[in-house]
């Protein structure tokens, strides 16, 4: 079975970027996508069956990055700056 592009095949001359194994794999992962929760990425289908209430366990952790832009935007509120429409890019230092 030939690989799809969406898999790594790197189409030759006159071949087409995507086959139908490609939209079939593009089309599961936006399903997937679709059903993840927007906070933790856990599938909502089985996060929301209350069968799963006590099913999960939980670690803190700290993202850096996150902690970086929080500093950040609580200086700017702090100097009065308005947050309406304000965008954060962060970038690691090297």
């Amino acid at each position: 079975m030939p690989r799809s592009i969406f898999m790594g095949r790197v189409p030759g001359p006159g071949e087409p970027l995507w086959l139908a194994e490609d939209r079939a794999w593009a089309l599961a992962l936006l399903e997937v996508e679709a059903d993840a929760c927007g906070d933790c990425g856990q599938p909502r289908s089985e996060t929301a069956d209350e069968k799963n209430e006590f099913a999960y366990t939980a670690e803190l952790m700290r993202c850096h990055a996150c902690a970086a832009s929080a500093r950040e935007v609580r200086r700017y509120q702090d100097k009065g700056g308005q947050m309406d429409g304000l965008q954060i890019h962060i970038e690691k230092r090297h």
